[in-house]
C-alpha cells in the first residue's frame, strides 16, 4: 500500500482523507495529545484494520472521536449528569470519559466491551476531519503497538508508512501525551488513565474519585477499560530503566544522579550504548556524552510534550540501555511518570 501524505495546509487534504475515511480506509491525523489513526467507528471493519495496521491486540478499546458534545447521546446509553458536568468544563479538550454503549457502536470498536470510550478534541483540524468527513472516528494513537506514541507526522510516517492510506501532516501536537481517560460507569468515578486533566481537576468538579489500581500496579490478568493499561506500552528499543529517590521521589537526589552515573560508567565498560533521560538543570551531573534533556525541571508540560520525541531519539541514537530520573514533581507527573514506567516495563531502581 502507498500511504499519501499531505499538509493539513493541502487544499486536497481534507475532501480526500473524508473520502478515505467513509469508504473505510484509515487516515493519521493530530489531535492535541497526540496523533491519531483514525477509521470509522461504526464500521467494524474499520476497526479491524486499525488494529491490524498498528499490530494491537482486539481486545484493546478504542477511543471515538466526536466534533460536538450532543453526540455523545448518539452512542452512549445513558449519559450521567456528573458526566455532563465533566463535559462542559473539559471538552473539546484532552478527556476521555467512559460511558455504557448503545448497540450502535460495534463491539469491534470497544474491544468486546459494553462500554465506550469517548473524546471531543480541541485541535482544529481533528475536528474539522470528523466535521468534513460527516464520520465518528476511532482513533488510538497512530505508531506500531508498543511503541512511543507519535507527537510529529514524521513519527507516523516510521511506523506506519505504506500500512494505512493517509497521514494528514499538521506539525508538531501541543501536549504530547494521551488524553485523561474517566470512567462514569460506575458509582464513584475512576481515573483509568492519568493525562493532563488530573485527579485535583476532576475533583473540583466531581468530588470523589477514585485511580483504578492497574494504573499503581499494571495486572497483565485484567481485561482494560482502557486503551493501552494491559500491555507495554511506548518503550523505545532499548531496555528503559527509571532511577528513583525512595525517601524522595519528588527530588533528583545526590544519590539518584551517583546511581546513574555508576550505571553508565558500568554499562559502557561493557561496551553498551547508554542514553541519560534528564533536564536542563541536572545535565552537568553526568559525564555521558548521551544526554537527553526532557526539558526544565518543574516543567511538567514541557516534559511530557518532549516525552516521546526523546523515547524515539534514543532509537536513533541506537541505545542498548537507557536510564532516566523519576519525574514526580508537579502536577502532571503522575501521567509523565505513567508513561515511563509503561515504557520500562516496570523498571525501577530506587535508592
Amino acid at each position: 500500500m502507498e500511504t499519501i501524505i499531505r499538509k493539513t495546509t493541502d487544499s486536497d487534504a481534507f475532501g480526500l482523507a473524508s473520502e478515505i475515511l467513509r469508504s473505510g480506509g484509515l487516515v493519521a491525523f493530530p489531535t492535541e495529545t497526540v496523533y491519531g489513526l483514525g477509521g470509522d467507528a461504526l464500521d467494524p471493519e474499520a476497526s479491524k484494520k486499525i488494529y491490524a495496521a498498528k499490530g494491537r491486540p482486539s481486545d484493546n478499546p478504542l477511543i471515538v472521536h466526536i466534533a460536538h458534545k450532543e453526540d455523545v447521546y448518539t452512542l452512549a446509553s445513558y449519559v450521567p449528569p456528573a458526566a455532563e458536568k465533566l463535559m462542559e468544563r473539559f471538552w473539546p479538550g484532552p478527556m476521555t470519559i467512559i460511558f455504557n454503549k448503545k448497540d450502535i457502536v460495534p463491539d469491534a470498536t470497544t474491544g468486546g466491551l459494553g462500554t465506550v470510550a469517548i473524546r471531543m478534541p480541541s485541535h482544529p483540524d481533528a475536528k474539522r476531519l470528523i466535521d468534513e468527513s460527516k464520520v465518528f472516528i476511532a482513533a488510538p494513537s497512530a505508531n506500531t503497538s508498543g511503541r512511543p506514541s507519535p507527537s510529529t507526522a514524521d513519527h507516523v510516517i516510521e511506523d506506519l508508512s505504506g500500512r494505512i492510506d493517509m497521514i494528514l501532516d499538521g506539525g508538531a501536537v501541543d501536549i504530547g501525551i494521551e488524553s485523561s481517560i474517566i470512567d462514569m460507569t460506575g458509582e464513584i468515578p475512576a481515573i483509568l488513565r492519568p493525562g493532563y486533566i488530573t485527579k485535583a481537576d476532576f475533583e473540583e468538579i466531581l468530588g470523589e474519585v477514585t485511580i483504578d489500581p492497574a494504573i499503581i500496579k499494571p495486572d497483565p490478568n485484567l481485561r482494560p477499560k482502557a486503551p493501552g493499561m494491559k500491555y507495554t506500552h511506548y518503550a523505545p528499543k532499548g531496555s528503559l530503566t527509571i532511577i528513583e529517590d525512595k525517601a524522595h521521589p519528588a527530588e533528583v537526589s545526590k544519590a539518584v544522579t551517583a546511581e546513574i552515573n555508576r550505571l553508565v560508567a558500568e554499562s559502557e565498560a561493557l561496551g553498551k550504548k547508554v542514553v541519560v533521560l534528564t533536564t536542563a538543570e541536572n545535565r552537568s551531573s553526568y559525564s555521558t556524552e548521551n544526554v537527553i534533556l526532557l526539558g526544565e525541571t518543574g516543567n511538567g508540560e514541557e516534559v511530557a510534550r518532549n516525552l516521546y520525541s526523546a523515547l524515539r531519539k534514543c532509537d536513533d541514537l541506537e541505545a542498548d540501555l537507557i536510564y532516566s530520573e523519576a519525574f514526580n514533581r508537579d502536577k502532571y507527573g503522575g501521567a509523565i511518570m505513567n508513561r515511563l514506567l509503561k515504557a520500562a516495563g516496570q523498571k525501577v531502581i530506587l535508592v
